[in-house]
Parts: structure tokens; C-alpha cells; sequence
């Protein structure tokens, strides 16, 4: 999301790669491990435009960069963007948290770095088609949890 953040303030990927050592060079100097994950979001994200600014500012002379008031009107959208998709994580994990053991297990199996669903299958004694179809009723119950539970919140 930082990435994302500071990409959305800078004309290019090479740009944003050389901002973000910049911002990971801060970061470390600087942390503060008595900050909690919220404190240390809004934190980081502070760091990563203000270092996003000073870069700008220094490389003001390129005609190709957006105004100040633009760069600051997407940063904040990122950051609001960046928000949600906060909240829709922290929704996610809690419903991942409803299945039955047995599905929480298969989910996190299929979606380890290299899985293949055909051992897989294999393991679990069933056809590959089977397994799709499993994972996509699981996929379907989660879609559905976080949906009931973000509408829910938006109740409140």
C-alpha cells in the first residue's frame, strides 16, 4: 500500500523505486517500536509523502510533474482507497476465521507459493475438478461474509 501511495504521487516507476529507498531508509532510522499498526501506518504514510514532496520539489524543473494541489488531492485519495481495503483485509481475515477448520486448511494449502492442485488432489483423494469446486464454495462463502459484514458496519 506504501508502494502504491507513493507511486500515485510520482510520474514514474523508477521514481517511485528510488522515493520508496529513500522512505524504507527513514523508516528504519527512525521507527519506533512503542507505536501500535495503526500509529505506525499513518506514521509511514506521512514519511513516504513527505519524502515523495521533497523529491518532487528537487526535481521541480521537469515539466512533466503534476502540480503540488494535484499530487496532494491523489495522495489523499490513496490514502482514503487505502483505508478500505484496510478494513476489507481485517473483514476477510475474520470470516476466514468462521470456516471450519477443514476449510481454513485447504484454503491456506492452495494458495502456498508453488501449490499445485493437482497433488493436491492427489493427497486428499478426490479429482482435481473436485478441489476447484471446493475452493470455489469456500471463495463463494467468504465473498459472501465479508459482503454481510461490510454492509453490516456501514449500518453502524
Amino acid at each position: 500500500m506504501l508502494r502504491l501511495f507513493v507511486r500515485s504521487l510520482l510520474f514514474s516507476g523508477e521514481e517511485s523505486r528510488e522515493v520508496m529507498q529513500e522512505v524504507a531508509i527513514v523508516l528504519w532510522r527512525k521507527f519506533d517500536s512503542s507505536l501500535d499498526r495503526m500509529s505506525f501506518r499513518r506514521w509511514a504514510f506521512g514519511v513516504a509523502r513527505m519524502e515523495a514532496l521533497a523529491f518532487r520539489r528537487d526535481r521541480a524543473r521537469d515539466r512533466h510533474l503534476f502540480g503540488d494541489d494535484v499530487a496532494e488531492l491523489l495522495g489523499q485519495e490513496i490514502c482514503n482507497e487505502s483505508k478500505g481495503l484496510e478494513r476489507q483485509r481485517n473483514v476477510l481475515e475474520t470470516c476466514v476465521e468462521k470456516l471450519r477448520p477443514d476449510q481454513r486448511e485447504l484454503l491456506q494449502s492452495a494458495y502456498q507459493p508453488g501449490a499445485k492442485m493437482k497433488k493436491m488432489a492427489e493427497e486428499l483423494k478426490c479429482t482435481s475438478m473436485t478441489l476447484y469446486k471446493k475452493l470455489h464454495r469456500i471463495r463463494m462463502q467468504l465473498m459472501e461474509c465479508t459482503q454481510r459484514e461490510l454492509a453490516a458496519e456501514e449500518c453502524l
